[in-house]
């Protein structure tokens, strides 16, 4: 077996393990698990942290500022009256979540079975003049699944103080945690893991994955991916084998644990799965839309271009060629969860710019027709979901990505890129670009795609996964038979974060405004009218659909076509979850009928 290259910066010499010689007490595989040993002993974990540091030095970290901590680490290294335990804990925060060198006397203390020699072997950092100089971010990791974690990537801009370069690996950031949160855990065979990146997604697939595929263009991703699965080895239940490695083929694959439960490989998008169909499918893929350069950059790449989230594809067709082929990677019932932006090409009245970027009115992320793009890319007999959180302008849009890679650390180059991303929109005519979740499944059976496109504004439930799977089997009833026969039968109730909300003028008989709030899942608001709002009022489980319609019907006079209507805002209602399925037929699943 030949030793997985654990990334250091390409901007110093790279490693070779050939002419470094290894520490004598074991190889690379031996040592990471060395490392995990020496991080749990000092309590490297997300809450022991937070404990050193404190609740206003671990908020600005979360800013990315760092100056705060800093200051906490300098007087714990300085206290005599500090624990070894503290001083250790201090000495690893320094070294790997702020980016600074380290006294090797310090780390060797906070590392007793590792040793900062063998930090270096695995490229964590490197030596010079009696420190070690980190190249890697090494952070704790709190999961509701597997408990507390690790993670490695590239070091960040407030750790390098430097814009990103292209090959940057990034670890774990907010689009991360937003996917990891809006995934519906369920059991599944085969799960693939698209654009692994460090392999965030896949360390939580595993908790319900018999199998992992994780793919990536970037062979130093997956590097970052193999470190993070043989340093978490023994918490995800990898440990009874070390990789096999081919670092040389192309594709090139490791197997990780009894029976091989995590495949690497290695190609662009879906070409490394050619063929291969899974449940579940899981991306947070380079979606960025970055204007086409024609002037030359490394590797072939167009200048400007981040592996970590620009596709190499011009706009939105990156989104659209997934959305339109993944379906067909997909077994019967088998679901896809991804965050994705889309492009706007015609603005409605609400189409000027607002405040930051963002666009104004009173519903600012809404234009008429947003969801048209979208719509347009799925393929035939495909249910898909798309959900709008963000819309910014060109102007909005091009900040945003600039500042994430920390352009503008280099004015003039920040300058040059911010004219080429309003000249690239105005060339294709982009009035706005749209962010959000997209959710696709291939029915159990062939049948007509169903589609839903909705914007959500407010802060939702996290995490969404749980909410968002009870809402799929919701979906499946009322959209179910073709007529309303079925909902009739139907026991419903509101569930217990619905509020009822009236406005009216002070001296009215009547409310104006009738509103139903959501607390949880997705926190819709509804507008309702008399009917609907005296269903919900009434719907405790007891009574069917049809007897609370009829009932509500008589008592306000409504004809057959208005009893229609309400049964049709019904289905609404409970589609939206202002309204739930009663305690005589819950436990029902969503089928992917």
């Amino acid at each position: 077996m030949s030793e997985p290259n654990i990334p250091g910066r390409p901007s110093t010499p790279p490693f070779n393990h050939a002419l470094i010689d290894p520490p004598p007490w074991g190889t690379g595989g031996d040592l990471i698990r060395r490392l995990a040993a020496d991080l749990q002993a000092v309590d490297y974990t997300a809450e022991g942290v937070g404990a050193l540091l404190g609740s206003p030095a671990t908020a600005a970290l979360d800013r990315e500022q760092a100056e705060p901590a800093r200051r906490r680490v300098a007087q714990v290294m300085g206290d005599d009256g500090a624990t070894a335990s503290q001083r250790a804990l201090a000495a690893a925060v320094s070294c790997w979540m702020l980016g600074d060198p380290v006294p090797v006397a310090d780390l060797d203390e906070a590392l007793p079975t590792l040793g900062s020699a063998g930090a270096a072997f695995l490229n964590l950092g490197w030596i010079r003049a009696g420190h070690l100089h980190p190249v890697v971010d090494l952070s704790p990791y709190a999961t509701d699944d597997h408990g507390d974690l690790w993670v490695a990537s590239d070091q960040t801009a407030l750790q390098t103080r430097s814009t990103l370069p292209s090959w940057h690996v990034v670890g774990i950031g907010r689009a991360s945690l937003t996917l990891a949160g809006n995934v519906i855990r369920r059991p599944v065979a085969r799960a693939l893991d698209l654009g692994t990146g460090c392999g965030v997604q896949t360390l939580h697939l595993l908790a319900h994955a018999d199998h992992v595929t994780a793919t990536d263009l970037s062979d130093r991703a997956l590097e970052f991916t193999a470190f993070n699965l043989l340093l978490n080895a023994e918490t995800l239940g990898l440990s009874g084998t070390d990789p096999q490695w081919a670092p040389d083929a192309d594709p090139y694959e490791a197997l990780y644990g009894p029976g091989g439960r995590v495949t690497l490989v290695s190609g662009d998008l879906l070409e490394p799965v050619a063929g291969r169909r899974f449940d579940l499918v899981v991306s947070n893929p380079p979606f960025v839309i970055t204007p086409r350069a024609e002037t030359s950059a490394p590797a072939g790449q167009p200048a400007g271009i981040n592996t970590y989230r620009d596709g190499g594809r011009p706009g939105d067709s990156l989104l659209a060629e997934l959305v339109a082929r993944l379906p067909e990677h997909l077994e019967p019932g088998g679901t896809v969860q991804m965050l994705g932006n889309w492009e706007i090409h015609e603005a409605g009245e609400s189409g000027e710019a607002g405040e930051g970027g963002r666009m104004a009115g009173a519903a600012s992320p809404q234009l008429p027709g947003w969801d048209a793009r979208p719509r347009g890319w799925v393929p035939a007999g495909t249910d898909a979901w798309f959900i709008q959180r963000d819309l910014l302008d060109p102007a909005g849009y091009a900040e945003t990505w600039l500042q994430d890679s920390s352009e503008q650390l280099d004015p003039a180059g920040y300058a040059r890129a911010y004219r080429g991303y309003l000249a690239d929109f105005a060339d294709r005519g982009v009035a706005a670009v749209g962010f959000g979740y997209v959710w696709l499944r291939r029915p159990v059976s062939p049948r007509p795609g169903r589609l839903r496109a909705e914007v959500l504004e407010a802060e939702l439930q996290q995490p969404l996964g749980p909410a968002w799977a009870d809402a799929v089997a919701r979906w499946d009833v009322v959209a179910g038979p073709a007529d309303l026969e079925h909902l009739r039968a139907l026991h419903v109730r509101v569930p217990g974060d619905v509020t009822e909300e009236r406005h009216q003028r002070f001296g009215a008989d009547h409310p104006e405004v009738i509103l139903a709030r959501q607390g949880g899942g997705f926190r819709r608001t509804a507008h309702l009218d008399t009917a609907t709002a005296g269903f919900l009022s009434a719907a405790d489980g007891e009574f069917t659909v049809g007897q609370l319609a009829g009932a509500v019907a008589g008592l306000l006079e409504l004809d057959g076509a208005g009893e229609t209507a309400l049964l049709e805002a019904v289905a609404e209602l409970l589609a939206d979850g202002f309204l739930v399925l009663a305690p005589a037929v819950t436990g029902l699943e969503s089928t992917g009928v």
